[in-house]
This record gives structure tokens, C-alpha cells and sequence, in this order.
């Protein structure tokens, strides 16, 4: 049976098919569903997600920059611990943006990727 990795966001390719991406970009596309996803969100895992377009136009400071890269570490071990090994991670806030670099190897391919994700308050 062939594995098929449904795009995220989900739509329809030009075939009229359910959009599919290759087994990398899933795990890139599963990092950032956790990433903005808010706890409450999904009815079946409530627990689910970092919450982190709540936390956009908080109040910027070491401590919070801090804190926010510890829940983001916790979220990811938990929900993709089995999935990928997190090499590095920054959290920035400026204005109402807020970005997420994550250096990270995905363990089933080996691949090592850079990844930027970025929210603003204004979306």
C-alpha cells in the first residue's frame, strides 16, 4: 500500500484529487499545524497545539521569549518526538510578528531542514 502525505492546508491538485506532498514537507506542514494551533482547538485532542497566534501581540521581554521557546520545545517532543529530532530553535517577537526558526532532522529520511514560521497580528 502506497503512503500518501495529504497537503496542509488541505485543497484539491489540478487532477481534482486530494493535494499530496512528499513525506518532508508533511512533516514541515505537521510542525506548523502545532505551532498555531491553540489548545481547545480540536475537539478530539484538546491538549493539542502551542496557542501561538494568542500570544502575538504580548508583551515582549527575555522572560517571555524564553518561557514561549520551552512550551514550544515541550509541544513539539510531545506531539513529534517520534517524527523529528529538534537541533535548534529561536523564538523572536517584533511588533506584531512573531517567528519561529526551527533547525530540525526528520527521522525516518534523515533529512535535515532550516524552517521559518511566521505569523502576524494583522492576519
Amino acid at each position: 500500500m502506497t503512503r500518501t502525505d495529504i497537503a496542509f492546508p488541505f485543497r484539491v491538485d489540478g487532477r481534482g484529487r486530494t493535494a499530496d506532498r512528499g513525506y518532508d514537507d508533511h512533516v514541515r506542514d505537521m510542525v506548523e499545524q502545532l505551532l498555531f494551533t491553540s489548545p481547545g482547538e480540536r475537539v478530539m485532542r484538546p491538549d493539542f497545539g502551542c496557542g501561538l497566534l494568542d500570544l502575538v501581540f504580548a508583551p515582549n521581554s527575555p522572560e517571555f521569549a524564553s518561557a514561549l521557546r520551552l512550551s514550544i520545545q515541550a509541544g513539539l517532543q510531545r506531539w513529534l518526538g517520534d517524527v523529528i529530532d529538534v537541533e535548534a530553535l529561536e523564538v523572536t517577537s517584533e511588533d506584531s510578528t512573531l517567528r519561529v526558526h526551527l533547525v530540525y532532522v526528520v527521522r525516518p529520511t534523515g533529512t535535515r531542514r532550516t524552517d521559518t514560521f511566521e505569523r502576524s497580528g494583522d492576519r
